[in-house]
């Protein structure tokens, strides 16, 4: 196996219920606004890839907050604030990593395979997450390809391509960790395996395109997915 790519919500951290969720209804209240994303409602939105496109969706199915011309500013602003609110989450230790996530990164570290993570949402974020939580020898040997850097976010697959490209990489030997439909979609459109770790907001997702499905990288049972579990599904 030449690399193993991550997704980052859902799998280095299950971080849509209890952080983004939580970090955007701060936000809100924050600056005045009497909308508040219900745990049924953020299971919704997610369906819309990207934070900024959520909001648009949000108010678009609602009602804007500002008039046309302020719109694009006032998502921008909002979501700084709402990145902020999340990372103090991420600082505070409220968002622990997956079970496994550490050892595979470690492992795959040890076994000269490339680490990089494609995410829809924005780098200084998802930085935060890979710096805070993954520790420095993680952080020094992992890329991030975020949702801002690509024009068209997942289930397109522009942001796995973008990772294949930069880091010159051949994609029979990749394979990618998702956790959503629309994760595995933009993976298996690049032309990459995809192992799927169920999440609290996608268990009941459908996830037949995967080349496997387990619900941590460490399940319940001491069953650990390996480097060499991984590498098998190249074949």
């Amino acid at each position: 196996m030449q690399a193993l790519i991550f997704d980052c919500d859902g799998v280095l951290v299950d971080t849509e219920r209890d952080g983004h969720r939580v970090a955007f209804n701060k936000a809100f209240a924050a600056k005045g606004l009497s909308d508040n994303w219900s745990v049924d409602r953020y299971h919704e939105l997610l369906l819309t890839a990207g934070g900024k496109e959520r909001m648009k969706r949000h108010f678009d199915e609602t009602a804007w907050p500002v008039p046309n011309e302020a719109r694009e500013d006032f998502i921008k602003e909002l979501h700084r604030l709402k990145t902020d609110i999340f990372m103090e989450l991420i600082e505070e230790g409220q968002l622990p990593l997956r079970p496994g996530i550490s050892r595979i990164m470690h492992e795959a570290i040890d076994a000269g395979v490339t680490l990089a993570v494609c995410s829809t949402s924005n780098e200084r974020a998802v930085q935060s997450i890979v710096d805070r939580l993954l520790g420095d020898r993680v952080s020094a040997n992992i890329t991030v390809f975020a949702g801002d850097m690509v024009k068209a976010k997942k289930p397109d697959p522009a942001i796995y391509l973008l990772a294949l490209s930069q880091l010159s990489l051949d994609r029979d030997k990749c394979v990618v960790v998702e956790d959503s439909n629309i994760g595995l979609t933009s993976a298996r459109a690049a032309g990459i395996r995809c192992l799927v770790t169920k999440s609290s907001y996608t268990e009941n997702e459908d996830f037949s395109a995967a080349q496997a499905i387990v619900p941590n990288m460490d399940d319940d049972n001491g069953q650990a997915v390996s480097i060499s579990t991984l590498s098998a599904l190249l074949n």
